[in-house]
């Protein structure tokens, strides 16, 4: 849909309120399957902007759901995207300032705003919002937050096991993995880590632990570098 083409006869003040102008807009369309999104963003310089902004949901009906504020809503131009001030700029959805999944598996989707670079080695944070029934609204995840906010980039959703995925990594040559499960009306578990330490270039050990039966089991291995490498790509 363009939610613009809807609202063309409108003026630029009415529709988007005196603190519009002097920033920079940007229009996502089937941001997921329910919704698109309109961002309004202060700062952009080359390819890159940042700064305070907000990200307004649109339904199929072109209403508006709700909006989110970022204090550093990061996000990059298309490849050969000329920034305008003041002009709609479309972005794809593929895009990572506005992700949109069902994080905590309970059938609804959920929101993920990009919130500066507060991750692990600097990687992208999000502010992550939860869609409650009651509310019938996104409410902010503390847990989902820290989580999203404390890795090498927002954690994966694996929709089949029912998990979260969080990546880390510690020098140059240790890497985490941590698997959590989301349980209802309590929070997020951790079940599963996983390290592969690299120190030494000939080899790499992998130990994992694993929650089963309440009780962690921890194994470790050690494989030979260029093997270990081979069977990863």
């Amino acid at each position: 849909m363009n939610l613009f083409h809807t609202y063309k006869h409108l003026s630029a003040f009415v529709l988007f309120g005196p603190a519009c102008f002097g920033q920079y807009q940007f229009e996502i369309r089937n941001v997921s399957k329910s919704y698109d999104a309109i961002i309004q963003i202060e700062n952009c310089y080359d390819d890159r902007c940042g700064g305070k902004g907000t990200v307004e949901l649109f339904d199929s009906k072109n209403s508006k759901v709700q909006t989110f504020v970022s204090d550093d809503l990061v996000l990059y131009a298309e490849q050969g995207q000329k920034l305008i001030q003041n002009k709609v700029m479309p972005l794809s959805k593929d895009q990572r300032a506005v992700i949109i999944d069902d994080f905590n598996f309970d059938g609804t989707e959920d929101v993920a705003i990009r919130n500066g670079n507060m991750g692990n080695y600097s990687g992208a944070s999000y502010d992550v919002y939860v869609f409650n029934k009651t509310r019938m609204g996104f409410v902010k995840s503390d847990e989902l937050t820290e989580l999203g906010s404390n890795g090498l980039d927002i954690f994966d959703v694996d929709a089949k096991r029912k998990r979260l995925i969080s990546y880390g990594k510690s020098g140059c040559c240790d890497i985490f993995t941590t698997e959590y499960t989301v349980i209802p009306n309590k929070g997020l578990e951790k079940v599963f880590e996983k390290e592969e330490d690299m120190t030494n270039e000939d080899q790499v050990k992998v130990i994992t632990k694993e929650k089963i039966n309440n009780k962690w089991i921890t194994k470790t291995k050690v494989y030979p570098a260029d093997q270990y490498n081979r069977n990863k790509k």
